[in-house]
């Protein structure tokens, strides 16, 4: 959960230094922009922040999943324990 957020917090900061080098025009309106559309700017930051976290963790736990083993244990024990029915394996082999 952890790495999520500091994965979040260094994308939204790497947008953050792009945007800074490609708006140096806003330079000379800096205060302006700032007391007229702080709170939908830093609004917009917020919810930035949480969709990025969001898909961040949903994309790790999707594609790097942690700890199968201890999982999937009940399905093993179920397995060796004869707990379920599985169907044989068919191969090509035993049909001819």
């Amino acid at each position: 959960m952890i790495a999520n957020a500091l994965f979040t917090f260094a994308l939204l900061l790497a947008l953050v230094f792009w945007l800074m080098g490609e708006l140096k025009f806003f330079i000379p309106y800096k205060l302006v922009l700032w007391h007229e559309y702080a709170t939908p700017s830093l609004t917009y930051i917020a919810l930035l922040s949480v969709t990025v976290f969001a898909a961040a963790f949903v994309f790790i736990r999707k594609f790097f999943p942690k700890d199968n083993g201890r999982k999937l244990s009940h399905l093993d024990k179920q397995l060796h324990t004869g707990g379920t029915e599985l169907p044989a394996p068919w191969s090509e082999e035993e049909s001819d």
